[in-house]
């Protein structure tokens, strides 16, 4: 991987990480009671689903498939 890309990847982390929190603290915050209806505090919750989603599939591995290796426990061929 490059540098620059590396960089972009922890620049993405970073601000993934800053919009987690406040979201988090915005959550915390938010006025009691609240309804199963309340489309904000709804909005909030999907927000940081994303949020959180997005940090997972930086951190995930991704398996890409070559001729040699059509999946991901196949192994090598020896040819």
């Amino acid at each position: 991987m490059t540098d620059a890309l590396a960089d972009c990847i922890l620049a993405a982390r970073t601000e993934l990480k800053v919009a987690k929190r406040l979201l988090n603290t915005e959550i915390s915050q938010y006025p009691t009671p609240i309804a199963g209806c309340d489309v904000q505090f709804n909005h909030l919750l999907s927000e940081r689903q994303n949020v959180l989603a997005a940090l997972d599939s930086l951190a995930m591995s991704v398996f890409v498939p070559t001729p040699r290796t059509p999946t991901e426990f196949a192994g090598v061929e020896s040819r």
